[in-house]
């Protein structure tokens, strides 16, 4: 951000990682404060603004990043019924194994998730302010048809729940994170980067064990993504 802002400019890359573990201080609002240092800035805002309208870019938001992503949807061509993330219902900070489940439409070409639909697997959760809000009643509904909710919270029998602490934050309808209408841009507020290594899974077939070597499905994603730019 301080290369940017400086006046780096996003045209040399193809893909951007807004991560979360301590982004911004990982304070409350770290994310509506990164949000703000990209809309307030105009060249800053100009860069983002050109970067997610190029076809042949992506960009995955986690956590902080999420958060920082969807306060500034209005950059991202098809976001504007994303949600904001914020505070848990518990009220309180969430550090968990959760499970989620893909869903992506198979007959489309999927940046991040490229063979992981129906998948159901734990997953790093670590976040304050994970809990999905949604400015209109409809807004849900319509990310929803548009296939434009790629993770969701389920519980241990693979259904979609708002239960805590299957759901650790309380988002409506299990929402763990959204896309663009084309895939190429994702936020979510679990971290799979933190759970890519196979042997932090707590169960998993021996068989799927000596298939994945050091690496669990989670990688699956950041190949995904790099199978993508080709």
């Amino acid at each position: 951000m301080t290369d940017i802002l400086d006046g780096r400019s996003l045209a040399d890359f193809t893909g951007l990682a807004a991560p979360g573990g301590f982004s911004y201080g990982d304070v409350l609002g770290a994310g509506q404060g990164w949000a703000k240092s990209i809309l307030m800035h105009d060249n800053t805002r100009r860069e983002f603004a050109a970067f997610f309208k190029r076809p042949d870019t992506f960009a995955l938001g986690v956590c902080n990043g999420c958060q920082m992503l969807t306060r500034i949807k209005e950059l991202i061509p098809g976001a504007k019924d994303w949600p904001t993330f914020v505070d848990n219902t518990s009220e309180q900070f969430e550090a968990r194994y959760s499970m989620v489940k893909v869903e992506v439409d198979k007959s489309k070409p999927s940046v991040f998730f490229h063979g992981m639909d129906s998948s159901e697997l734990p997953i790093v959760v670590s976040h304050g302010e994970g809990r999905a809000s949604f400015s209109s009643p409809n807004s849900l509904q319509t990310l929803t048809e548009s296939g434009m909710v790629p993770l969701r919270y389920v519980d241990n029998r693979g259904n979609v729940t708002e239960q805590y602490p299957y759901n650790p934050n309380g988002s409506p309808m299990g929402v763990a994170g959204v896309s663009s209408p084309d895939g190429r841009v994702v936020a979510m507020m679990p971290h799979p980067e933190r759970t890519i290594m196979a042997d932090i899974t707590s169960y998993a077939p021996p068989e799927d064990l000596e298939q994945w070597g050091e690496f669990g499905p989670w990688l699956r994603m950041f190949r995904s993504a790099r199978r993508w730019v080709g």
